[in-house]
């Protein structure tokens, strides 16, 4: 038995479906874990080893032998290491029927073999979790002995629920090993420190949380690992938004760090960098070089380009400014100081020549009709088609993915043009109301000036009417956002919302106005997800919907 264990927290950024790809990072996140702590054992998130959701990639004949073969190649190339690994991924097996069954596993790799395989218990089928769909759950409990002390696994939601940490410390375990695929949002990093020391104060056993980091499709995964003593104290703290080896030495007691213990981030600061994290990977894992928006002179085109170019570097952002009749010069000179500031390439392309174009070729059709919403959309549509072509023209050589700027204020009124400024292929402010645009705008500016800051301070206006403000047709956002919030992301009533203080015709009105817009949001790009209930696979509302309470 050694005098103590050295236990390495590999939060490694995968990529879902790179069997041979995450294989390599698993490896060399190994040898980095022996290089630089002399570590006994490495422990990965779940599903490490095709990342996390894979989806229905679980169901293409095929995928889980390719998996198998690619952990008998890990155990290979990490038997000359002499490392203990935890590695998450999922496995098949035929039941005692003929079928084959799917488990969301972790495998223990020791000496170039596998010496125990566990199967998550507590399988999630909420929010954006879907694994019933996928996975049977397991009843053996995991436990297992390295170099004298004994440890016991438990995966992600496993940990969340009282029965498998209990289980695994009543078979002997002295420490639990969790491994984690946990979304962020603003708030969880709090829930899950608070759901750890539970389980500590039932079993008396330190954990050892293990979280995914990194950009898939709408999620974004924070990392954040952790590892909590038995008085729950948190020992060492791994970085957000960022790939880490951490670790800690154990002697079947207490816990010691080994690695810098990081500090904790404030919301603002931890939403920003998941936005950051998120447009990053979008754009860089499915093999973009680079990105492109419309710069309006606005705050959510402002915050937008911000993000854009923490993620990827101002060589890799262009931005173009579309103006038309109805543009103010402060937004021209705004948008063009900004692009300045942030050092992008900036065009210019007025619409005016494509809108009145336009304008000649439907007057026919539309005859003496007043003017109205349809010629601002118009407008909208034509930087559209605009912005389109730019994309589509680079991706023959640039390859720039068009980037949104709507909010989620925006996107849950229907304040925005389907096939206008909604086109475009990822959209970095989705789950992001029209406030925390505020706040982020003004958290980055912390950091270095880069958003005029008129831009923040004049009232919000689409510009495509004469003197066209946002409060003409919407309540003001410090009204909206807490309604919306209320119906959106906390799932209450019309009465509850009205019983908070709010005017009930206001409410009914923005209630509808929700409802009304669930078939353009079902059209909308993805986007980040970082509140609690974002519109998309996580609030599944049918577009035929006569329920109104």
């Amino acid at each position: 038995m050694k005098s103590s264990l050295r236990i390495a927290l590999a939060q490694i950024n995968p990529i879902v479906g790179d069997l041979a790809g995450n294989a390599q990072r698993i490896i060399n996140a190994c040898q980095r874990a022996v290089t630089d702590y002399q570590a006994d054992i490495v422990v990965f998130p779940e599903l490490a080893l095709c990342a996390y959701p894979p989806e229905d990639l679980l169901f293409r004949e095929g995928f889980h032998a390719a998996m198998e073969s690619a952990v008998q190649h890990i155990a290979q190339q990490t038997k000359k290491l002499n490392i203990t690994l935890v590695l998450g991924y999922s496995r098949e097996h035929q039941d005692q029927h003929g079928q084959q069954q799917r488990y969301n596993a972790a495998t223990v790799l020791s000496q170039g073999k596998s010496t125990l395989v566990y199967d998550k218990h507590a399988l999630p089928n909420y929010g954006v979790f879907d694994e019933l769909r996928y996975f049977q759950a397991g009843d053996q409990v995991g436990v297992f002995d390295c170099h004298g002390y004994r440890l016991g696994l438990t995966i992600c939601e496993d940990i969340w629920q009282v029965t498998p940490a209990q289980q695994a410390c009543a078979a002997g375990a002295q420490i639990i090993l969790n491994l984690n695929a946990s979304p962020f949002h603003l708030g969880k990093a709090h829930k899950r420190l608070e759901i750890l020391r539970q389980r500590i104060k039932e079993t008396q056993c330190p954990i050892i949380y293990v979280n995914m980091v990194g950009g898939q499709d709408e999620l974004v995964f924070d990392g954040g690992s952790l590892a909590l003593d038995a008085d729950g104290a948190v020992i060492v703290q791994a970085p957000v938004f960022v790939e880490s080896i951490t670790a800690v030495e154990w002697d079947g007691k207490n816990l010691q760090a080994l690695s810098n213990n990081n500090a904790t981030l404030s919301d603002d600061a931890l939403l920003y960098e998941a936005l950051v994290c998120g447009v990053r990977d979008y754009v860089i894992k499915n093999g973009f070089k680079g990105v492109l928006l419309g710069l309006s002179g606005g705050i959510d085109s402002a915050v937008t380009l911000a993000i854009a170019v923490d993620a990827l570097g101002a060589e890799a952002v262009q931005a173009v400014m579309l103006p038309s009749r109805h543009t103010a010069q402060i937004s021209l000179d705004d948008a063009a100081l900004m692009a300045q500031l942030l050092k992008v390439d900036y065009q210019v392309l007025s619409i005016e020549a494509t809108f009145t174009a336009l304008q000649q070729t439907l007057a026919p059709l539309f005859g003496d009709l007043p003017t109205d919403v349809t010629e601002e959309n118009m407008q909208a549509r034509c930087r559209g088609i605009l912005l389109m072509a730019l994309s589509n023209k680079q991706s023959y050589h640039a390859r720039r993915l068009l980037l949104t700027t709507g909010n989620k204020s925006e996107m849950a009124m229907g304040y925005a043009t389907l096939y206008g400024d909604m086109a475009g292929g990822f959209a970095p402010l989705k789950d992001v109301s029209k406030q925390w645009v505020y706040r982020l705008a003004h958290y980055r500016n912390s950091l270095g000036m880069v958003i005029p800051q008129r831009i923040i301070t004049r009232p919000p206006s689409a510009e495509l009417a004469p003197d066209q403000k946002d409060e003409d047709s919407l309540p003001p956002y410090e009204m909206l956002d807490q309604i919306l919030s209320l119906y959106v992301e906390q799932e209450r009533s019309i009465e509850a919302i009205v019983a908070q203080g709010f005017d009930a015709t206001i409410v009914r009105d923005v209630v509808r106005k929700v409802n009304l817009n669930e078939y353009k949001r079902r059209q909308s790009a993805p986007g980040v997800k970082v509140t609690l209930r974002a519109f998309g696979r996580e609030r599944r509302y049918p577009i035929t919907n006569a329920y109104d309470k």
